[in-house]
This record gives structure tokens, sequence and C-alpha cells, in this order.
């Protein structure tokens, strides 16, 4: 014979009233507070020049700081430059993560753990430590203010972390693929390419998308690499903004605004890959 519930008794894991408005709060209250900074920043970008010195007063909003960067400044060429580096930096640095982390993953050779390792210490030294050496290497090599030279150095940010994540996602992956490849007549590199990537595409999304976003908003190695004006990135032609006695912050907020789009749009396409690459990549070491 069952028992009935008593009226008024919660059963597991049920929320009070109390509970459940308390915690709706709470997110709305969190939600607002992760909010606030980005809508400021819309609000003072479309208040003109001097807009935000009065940011309480809603009114005489328009698109002014918006056509001053984009007529007459070099924002779209600097917003070009950073497209050719982010995107260049993200196919060579997931290139090389994905056959180190493949190697590692399925071949056994000398140093191979040592390799792993050094990737790990890599990431422990901070940017500062690495600017001098990265400058005396590419001063050394011609690659000083080039795409290229600045590619290699957001490579060398990126490599570690991504060969670790993917090595992580290649080893979820059966080796019977590999097998089923080399019967089928393929070359290691053949079936890498082939058949691994294709089953990789969420471990690749995870890959690129981090890599695209560290060297779109990388600031410290692009302001010391990167001399001419013709070659500056947005992370050094926004400082530009900024002179001696006075900041131009509704030009900066406006570039903001445009900067994030971008990387917004990264993160739309990568998506759906995100949570499937970062859960599989961590089910291995």
């Amino acid at each position: 014979m069952t028992r009935k519930v008593r009226a008024g008794v919660r059963a597991r894991g049920e929320r009070s009233r109390g509970a459940s408005v308390a915690l709706h709060a709470t997110l709305v209250v969190a939600s607002l507070v992760s909010l606030f900074p980005v809508l400021f920043i819309v609000f003072v970008s479309l208040r003109g020049r001097d807009g935000w010195q009065e940011p309480t007063e809603f009114s005489g909003f328009g698109f002014g700081n918006y056509t001053h960067i984009l007529n007459e400044t070099k924002f779209l060429t600097w917003f070009g430059n950073s497209v050719i580096v982010a995107l260049g930096a993200t196919v060579v640095g997931v290139l090389i993560a994905a056959t180190a982390g493949y190697a590692v993953s399925r071949m056994r050779f000398p140093g191979r753990r040592p390799l792993m390792w050094t990737f790990l210490v890599v990431q422990m030294f901070p940017m500062a430590v690495l600017i001098v050496p990265l400058y005396n290497i590419l001063g050394q090599m011609g690659l000083l203010d080039s795409y290229g030279g600045l590619i290699l150095t957001y490579c060398s940010i990126s490599v570690p972390f991504c060969a670790w994540m993917l090595k992580g996602y290649f080893d979820s992956i059966p080796a019977e693929i590999d097998e089923a490849g080399r019967v089928d007549g393929l070359t290691p590199f053949g079936t890498f390419w082939r058949l691994i990537l294709p089953l990789a595409r969420p471990g690749l999304a995870v890959t690129g998308f981090y890599s695209f976003i560290t060297a779109w908003g990388e600031v410290a190695f692009a302001s010391q690499f990167m001399s001419s004006e013709e070659h500056y990135t947005l992370a050094v032609g926004l400082q530009t903004f900024v002179g001696q006695q006075k900041a131009e912050w509704g030009l900066m907020t406006a570039a903001a605004v445009l900067i994030t789009v971008p990387a917004g749009l990264a993160f739309f396409f990568a998506q759906r890959h995100l949570v499937a690459g970062l859960t599989a990549g961590g089910t291995k070491g």
C-alpha cells in the first residue's frame, strides 16, 4: 500500500519558491553585470567624440565615430593586416599542432614524451619574458615588421596548447581506423589527411578558434615587432588614438565594437564543435 505524499512536503531535488526566486534573481544580476561593460562600450561609441564625458545623458546618438575611423583613419588597413595575421596563424598553427598531436598519439619514437613535456613547459613562460629573445631571432631572420614573423610568433604561443588538445582528441579515435587505411593502401599521411582529420573536426574547431582569438587580440608582440604603420594590426593601430594629453575614447569604443565582429563570427561558426571538442580532448592524456 503506497503512502500518500503529504501536502506541502517537497520531493527530493525540488526547490522551494523562495529558493527559485533567489536563484533567478542572482542569475539576472549576474547577466546584467556581464552585459553592462559591453552595452556601455556600445553606448559611448554612439555618443560622439566627447560623449563619454557625460554618460548619464541619453541624447546626441549617431554614427559619427564609426564614419570617422572608417574614412579618416587607417582602420581598414589595420583590420586587413589583423585578418591576414590571424588567419595565417590559425592555418599554420593548427596544421603544425595536428601533425604533432597525431604523431605523438599514434607513433612511438625516441623523445616522444620529452616533446610533449617541452610543449607543456613552454606554456609556463610569460609573454614579457619571450619578447627579447623572439625579437633577436626575428631580427636575425629578417622577419621583423613582417606578417610572416608575427605569424610564426603567434604559432609559438598556440601550437603547444593545441598539440596537447589534439593529442588527447586523437587518442579518442580508434586505432583500427588507421589500420583500415593501411590495408586499403594509404600512406601514413594519407590516412591522417583522408580519414583522421575529418573525424577530428570538433578538435580542429576548438584549436582553430583558440589560435584565431589569440592572434586577433594579442598586443604585446604586435606592438614590439611591427614598426611601420602600413603593417600595424588593430592592437597596435588603436594605440594611436591615445595621446599624451587626451584619449579618443569615442573612437576607441567604436573600433572595439567593430573588432568584436570577426571574433563573434568565428565563435558562431565554431560553437557547435566547441563542447564536443573540449570534452573529447580531455578524455585521455
